[in-house]
């Protein structure tokens, strides 16, 4: 008779099992760890990772230049984390930290760190308020990234050169240069009046200054939820590429992610502060969160 205990086999099988055990019990958590601490959160009670900017209360009918009183001064921006305001705010809601954001005043929530390849990923939902001039308006906002130099340089006079991932009602996702920003981006050609519109099957023009189809370009598709639910938005960042992604759907790919200098000349714009802005509607934000990636995922690389 054969004595189990000894029979080399049966060694080498509970052995190898051991073994295979312990890698699938030891490398998992590693694994989910590792994903979790590469996140950080850029929400708390105090808005300590944010700067605020705030600009004008805009009129119907403004045309891009310095807001004047009755007696035809210029009226000087509100500037940056003035007290007393209130247009950026925090509340509790279901275990949930949630920033307020009134609209009152143009303006925006800027990032203090600057970022350069990274996921950045957030969650919105509309208020109900809205005020002049977009009092007969669809509600808006953005997420302006790359932002760099002073606040005000662009036409509303509110917020830094940025590209920016558009958050308005039916276009989210949409482009808008801001100052000398440019970019290509994956869209068909307007025609006929029609706004340019991003699609993945086309091939890149130039956006931005001295961009040949303008300062805009339009999402592929409305992938947004009722107006009264949570919308998860995504920004993809690397190299000066770019992916703007809406409840999961890719709505836009652009690259070569620039600003034209004083001299005319395109210089790189990859890296920058965020800002989130207060464009005269209501609106909330939740478990904003922002990661490093050191490259492209072949999914996301296929898109270029």
């Amino acid at each position: 008779m054969i004595n189990e205990s000894t029979n080399p086999i049966r060694k080498i099988i509970i052995l190898i099992f051991a073994i295979t055990l312990n890698l699938s019990c030891s490398d998992q958590p590693k694994q989910i760890q590792s994903d979790d601490s590469e996140w950080s959160n850029l929400i708390d009670k105090d808005l300590s990772k944010w700067d605020t900017y705030l600009s004008f209360k805009h009129q119907v009918g403004y045309d891009g230049n310095p807001p004047t009183d009755e007696s035809g001064k210029e009226i000087e921006p509100i500037g940056l984390n003035k007290p007393g305001f209130n247009v950026f705010s925090t509340i509790e809601e279901n275990n949930d930290l949630i920033i307020k954001v009134s609209g009152e005043y143009y303006g925006c929530l800027a990032s203090k760190n600057e970022y350069e390849n990274y996921h950045l990923q957030l969650q919105y939902k509309w208020g109900d308020k809205k005020w002049i001039p977009r009092l007969d308006r669809l509600k808006d906002s953005g997420i302006l990234y790359h932002s760099n130099g002073p606040f005000g340089a662009e036409h509303w006079r509110s917020w830094m050169m940025s590209q920016e991932f558009q958050i308005m009602e039916a276009h989210s996702g949409d482009f808008w240069s801001q100052a000398t920003s440019a970019i290509d981006i994956r869209a068909y050609a307007s025609e006929s009046g029609l706004n340019p519109m991003a699609h993945e099957s086309q091939d890149f023009l130039s956006f931005g200054e001295k961009g040949e189809a303008g300062k805009y370009c339009l999402r592929s598709n409305n992938y947004e939820h009722k107006p009264d639910e949570w919308n998860t938005l995504e920004l993809i960042c690397f190299n000066g590429k770019s992916l703007h992604i809406v409840n999961g759907e890719v709505v836009m790919v652009l690259k070569n992610s620039r600003y034209i200098n004083e001299n005319g000349e395109a210089v790189p714009m990859t890296k920058g502060k965020i800002q989130l802005q207060s464009e005269a509607a209501e609106l909330f934000f939740k478990g904003i969160k922002i990661k490093p990636i050191e490259k492209l995922s072949n999914e996301h690389q296929n898109y270029f």
